[in-house]
């Protein structure tokens, strides 16, 4: 869908994927959603909402991931 999001778990990511690399697949997620690079000063909060609960939810995802296989094999978090 958006090619500059990038896979964020082991082990294409050599360690758990950080706080500003969650956000930054976020919003570029949300930019691709909307349509919008940068929101219109009425459009801001949703934008910042739309993020922010994208980014949760990939949190929760890469936490809940259970990777097998391999010599790494580890329950990504």
């Amino acid at each position: 869908m958006c090619r500059s999001i990038k896979t964020l778990r082991p082990p294409v990511l050599a360690e758990e994927a950080t706080e500003d690399e969650i956000r930054a697949a976020a919003l570029q997620y949300v930019r691709k959603v909307s349509g919008f690079r940068a929101p219109a000063a009425h459009n801001r909060e949703v934008f910042e909402q739309a993020v922010e609960a994208v980014a949760g939810a990939t949190a929760e995802l890469l936490a809940g991931l259970e990777i097998r296989g391999g010599a790494g094999a580890r329950r990504a978090s």
